[in-house]
């Protein structure tokens, strides 16, 4: 089922039909200023569509991503033909999503959820019973202990429990989308670029932040009252401390 309608009109291009939807709402934000910057960026090197369609090394990086990287689906439909700025931007957008904002919102809150067995156990040692059977009448007599049953041992849970929090763990020294190190280029134009890129990070930082106060979003706390970070940039952070933080979008996927 679709959550958006085209809207031209909008920044991002469509329009969510459904607003009270934490994880789009905000990613749609983070995906366009992503692709705002790398529109202003690519333009300082590239000027026009021929400049794209005649850098060899270019065509050669991307047909090794298509036609290597994806051997089994270059000829699937999806694929930019990377001829065109518009192309360029595009493939470099959504590689760059990917690789932060998409994984944040996918891997940074599995230690709060899945740490908790009940919410979802990594095994199942019976099947769900048949109505009729004999199994099917001792889970109605007693689900909650036929649920137990079924799910793994201590030492199972444990080990679920320790890679969910390796895997939602951030480092002490983690750079966040937004954020550089070091001074990665001596061209003007492309810090200037990027300084806005991070300023309007920090805009929607706070625009997240308005809206997970916000009385009338039900869905941005649920039930238990705990807002939906996993897509706030958090790059006014300039001493990360790492750790579980169930927020901040590291710069690249270190898996």
């Amino acid at each position: 089922m679709a959550v958006r309608d085209p809207d031209p009109g909008n920044p991002s291009g469509v329009r969510l039909i459904f607003p009270d939807y934490p994880y789009a709402e905000d990613g749609l934000e983070i995906w366009t200023a992503i692709k705002t910057w790398v529109k202003s960026f690519s333009s300082i090197f590239y000027k026009d569509d021929d400049s794209v369609h005649s850098d060899e090394e270019l065509q050669a990086w991307w047909s090794e991503i298509r036609n290597v990287g994806h051997g089994d689906k270059p000829h699937k439909s999806g694929w930019y033909e990377m001829a065109t700025l518009p192309d360029l931007v595009e493939a470099l957008t959504t590689l760059i999503w990917t690789a932060t904002g998409l994984h944040a919102a996918v891997n940074s809150g599995q230690y709060a959820y899945a740490s908790y067995p009940l919410n979802r156990p990594t095994l199942c040692y019976k099947f769900i019973p048949s109505e009729g059977t004999v199994e099917y009448a001792e889970f109605l007599s007693d689900p909650d202990k036929y649920y137990l049953e079924m799910i793994p041992g201590k030492f199972e849970t444990a080990l679920a429990a320790a890679l969910t929090e390796v895997l939602s763990h951030h480092a002490m020294d983690e750079l966040y989308l937004g954020r550089s190190s070091y001074n990665w280029t001596d061209n003007a134009k492309a810090r200037h670029s990027f300084s806005e890129f991070s300023k309007e990070l920090k805009n929607i930082e706070n625009r997240i932040e308005e809206r997970n106060r916000d009385p009338n979003r039900k869905n941005r706390s649920g039930p238990a009252k705990i807002p939906y970070k996993l897509l706030l940039p958090d790059t006014s952070n300039f001493i990360p401390k790492g750790g579980i933080r169930g927020k901040g979008i590291p710069n690249s996927i270190s898996i």
